[in-house]
């Protein structure tokens, strides 16, 4: 396997106003915590902070870098954001088991926050990192849930792709 290529470097105030906090709830402003994996300025020291990065990569729309810390096994060529019509709120990790800076291998359990369609949502995922060279990349996930805030949630890959474009998430995103 050849070594990972290095990320490429992408301007934070491109993507959001570095003074505002970041969305992956870390309370540190964009520039002091993602924009910095984002600018290629730092990699991701574990898989939960690579969880983040992409989390907040991912609600601003960031091709470039999702792809790049996504495995290259396992990633798809592109990422088509036109039917996306969720607004990511924020994101809450629920655990992880080993993805530390001595680890290779890790795996975070997350809740997202959207709204759609003027309502709140969460989508509950397990998602899996390795390290490669120092650098963790994004392996797959399993969504465990999806539904509206306070209202039950619909279970599994049947459940509703929350990227808003009506189909079910194992026909969509997480193919």
């Amino acid at each position: 396997m050849l070594p990972p290529a290095p990320l490429q470097h992408i301007p934070p105030d491109i993507f959001m106003n570095t003074e505002e906090l970041c969305l992956c709830g870390s309370n540190l402003s964009y520039q002091d915590c993602c924009g910095l994996y984002h600018s290629g300025e730092k990699v991701a020291p574990t898989a939960e902070a690579l969880m983040r990065s992409r989390f907040t990569a991912y609600a601003m729309k960031n091709t470039d870098y999702l792809l790049q810390t996504w495995d290259t096994a396992k990633r798809p060529d592109n990422i088509n954001f036109e039917k996306e019509n969720a607004d990511w709120l924020r994101l809450e990790i629920v655990g992880k088991k080993k993805g530390g800076i001595k680890d290779a291998k890790g795996i975070v359990e997350f809740k997202a926050y959207f709204m759609a369609d003027d309502e709140e949502s969460v989508m509950n995922e397990i998602s899996r990192f390795k390290k490669v060279s120092g650098r963790w990349y994004y392996l797959d996930g399993l969504v465990k849930s999806v539904g509206k805030v306070n209202q039950g949630q619909t279970q599994g890959r049947n459940a509703p792709c929350p990227c808003g474009s009506g189909k079910k998430f194992k026909r969509c995103c997480g193919k």
